[in-house]
């Protein structure tokens, strides 16, 4: 049983790069990870603590075994909490770190009121949301698969927003498979059986561009891609900047390369 979330209204701003602006009543609070703010109004209280504050009564020991698990994420363990403190209405936004699109989750809408993310993904939630890691059951293939094995998990019965690079493509599998590159899968539902596999043999494996291995999705529950995974961009700028670079140099080619 999950403690009740605030219930944060908002909106997402622009197109090609998004963020969401959330509306906060008196004594609302929205959590967020490092950095992700963009602006916000003078009434609101910022503070660096340790977890998700999803659970009040909570001791120092288990605050730390709980944050502490976002390490293995490459996540802070600390989570900025942001309260409205005056009167009225209240607004703060935030982004992601990579331009792409916002995705607005209604977690109490979702099966077992829990939503699967990448480990990056996470923007910002309503307090009262838990924010935890999950481990992929297939262990080795994860690992070699390279992503896709450690993912977090967000549950709750408030709002939650997760970020994704580029277009956003949200598919519901009715007892189906479906096959998606490893860094495409922003967020899945909990009911669905997550894995990664091998693709093809071994000419596709070393000469067809689509790498090695692919993350396969079965059963029945709502899935959600994303069409340019950061790794996606690193790679296909990387190529121009060393060559920038040997041409006489480029700021992006050094800051790229550092």
């Amino acid at each position: 049983m999950h403690a009740q979330s605030h219930e944060v209204d908002y909106k997402i701003l622009g197109d090609g790069v998004q963020l969401v602006e959330i509306e906060l009543d008196p004594q609302e609070t929205v959590i967020a990870e490092a950095g992700a703010m963009v602006y916000m109004d003078d009434s609101i209280l910022f503070e660096t603590k340790m977890g998700d504050g999803s659970n009040p009564n909570e001791g120092f020991l288990g605050k730390l075994m709980s944050a502490g698990s976002r390490i293995f994420t490459g996540e802070s363990l600390f989570m900025t909490h942001f309260t409205h403190q005056g009167q009225g209405k209240a607004h703060v936004a935030f982004s992601g770190p990579y331009p792409g699109t916002v995705i607005a989750l209604d977690l109490k809408d979702h099966y077992n009121n829990e939503v699967i993310v990448q480990k990056d993904g996470f923007l910002c939630a309503a307090m009262g949301t838990k924010v935890s890691i999950t481990l992929n059951k297939k262990i080795g293939s994860g690992l070699l698969g390279g992503e896709g094995f450690i993912m977090q998990k967000l549950q709750g019965n408030g709002r939650a927003f997760v970020h994704a690079g580029g277009t956003v493509i949200e598919k519901q599998l009715n007892n189906e498979t479906l096959k998606v590159d490893t860094g495409c899968v922003v967020a899945y539902e909990s009911s669905l059986d997550f894995d990664i596999q091998t693709s093809g043999g071994i000419k596709s494996m070393l000469f067809g561009g689509e790498g090695i291995f692919l993350a396969t999705l079965r059963g029945t529950g709502k899935v959600w891609l994303q069409s340019m995974p950061i790794r996606k961009l690193i790679q296909a700028i990387a190529p121009y900047s060393k060559n920038s670079r040997k041409e006489g140099g480029s700021l992006l080619g050094e800051f790229l390369e550092r």
